[in-house]
């Protein structure tokens, strides 16, 4: 009992609180105003160092009512380029759809403004290795929009790996999915080739990524086959039971399922499924496994930034199978969303790192681009990366 009480304390993490200079005023412009936006705004709000300024939206009106929501008396533009053309803004948060996270990123990052790019990075790895080398030219802070990572129970994830306790890690399990779940909130741009770019991946599947690649230290994967399905999301039956038009299943141009078979440097190898829909509830646990232990991660929906049940240690004391349940932890007093954005205004003041950095995610985005092209060829396929990307 002591020893696994020893345990337990290794595992303490408080989120800490930087008090706010209000000195310096940022003034930031949001890029898509669409439903993510809105929980930019939402936080942003918060912020007594930060003025929004400028709103764009290819949709004619949109950016203007969306500012008008907010009661900001802000310039609206119709488009990325123009706003960034005519504004000297600080930062700026794209939340567009999929397929123009590269361009607009770029853009901003070659006027010389600070960037908090909504996850997914993109749709390719191409596209991600140029934005790298846009932030690299341009000294600006990149930071991706992952915001489970300020979560105290996904940081103990980390915690633990990092601590040694699990030993030497060769096999991760992970994922997840909904039963029935395929994003249409606002239409069809989730769904569509065209703006989506990747389905269930690009949504959830980074997020599960993330949370075991940030735990182990975003090692370089090497090697990767992947599936990919779409056989509710092109069936007309789907919609008609969600109450939606039975021509979205025509409409529907990504995967609403997904799985990859990952090697990694360090001879870890990463198994990972994810799904939009299908006839299970789960995809099952995630699951770090290493050579002194191993962990259990209740499965979710999303990894979107929350746990509903404790972790569970697996391993030995004194020659004995034992399992140390890790207590949840409270929630953050502010959300993750709040403290994704203030780390990255934080980064931009202090001139620091971005907190969550694109060197990361660019491997993220190549084992998600890398499950798109090995499922086209049907077989296994080298992750091919530049030396400097």
């Amino acid at each position: 009992m002591a020893e696994s009480k020893s345990i337990l304390d290794e595992f303490k993490t408080n989120q800490e609180v930087k008090e706010i200079d209000t000195s310096v005023k940022l003034k930031v412009g949001i890029i898509g105003c669409g439903w993510i936006a809105k929980a930019h705004m939402k936080e942003y709000l918060k912020m007594p160092d930060v003025e929004v300024v400028a709103f764009a939206d290819l949709i004619p009106g949109k950016a203007e009512a969306f500012a008008q929501k907010y009661g900001i008396d802000g310039r609206c533009y119709p488009s990325h380029a123009d706003m960034l053309d005519n504004e000297e803004l600080d930062a700026v948060s794209i939340c567009t759809y999929n397929c123009t996270h590269a361009e607009c990123t770029i853009y901003a990052l070659n006027k010389g403004v600070n960037v908090l790019l909504e996850k997914p990075m993109c749709v390719t790895t191409e596209e991600a290795i140029e934005i790298r080398k846009a932030e690299k030219a341009s000294g600006k802070v990149l930071s991706i929009g992952f915001q489970p990572r300020f979560n105290a129970n996904m940081k103990m994830i980390k915690k633990i790996c990092e601590s040694g306790t699990l030993g030497r890690i060769y096999y991760i399990q992970t994922g997840g999915g909904r039963r029935r779940g395929i994003p249409t909130p606002y239409g069809t741009t989730f769904i569509e080739k065209e703006t989506g770019g990747i389905g269930a991946m690009g949504d959830i599947g980074c997020y599960s990524l993330d949370l075991v690649l940030n735990a182990i230290g975003y090692p370089k994967p090497l090697t990767v086959t992947g599936y990919v399905s779409d056989f509710f999301g092109k069936n007309p039956e789907y919609w008609r039971s969600e109450g939606k038009p039975e021509s979205y299943a025509e409409l529907f141009g990504v995967d609403d399922f997904a799985a990859g078979f990952i090697r990694l440097e360090g001879g870890i190898m990463l198994d990972f499924r994810i799904s939009w829909a299908m006839h299970l509830n789960t995809t099952g646990d995630t699951i770090i496994m290493g050579t002194k232990g191993s962990l259990r991660i209740p499965s979710s929906g999303s990894w979107n930034g929350t746990i509903s049940a404790p972790l569970k240690v697996y391993h030995e004391i004194a020659g004995k199978g034992v399992v140390t349940e890790i207590p949840l932890l409270e929630e953050n007093k502010e959300s993750n969303f709040y403290y994704k954005i203030r780390s990255f205004l934080d980064a931009i003041k202090e001139g620091e790192k971005a907190p969550i950095s694109s060197d990361e995610i660019l491997y993220n985005q190549a084992i998600i681009d890398g499950i798109v092209k090995s499922a086209a060829l049907g077989h296994e396929i080298e992750i091919e990366l530049p030396e400097n990307a």
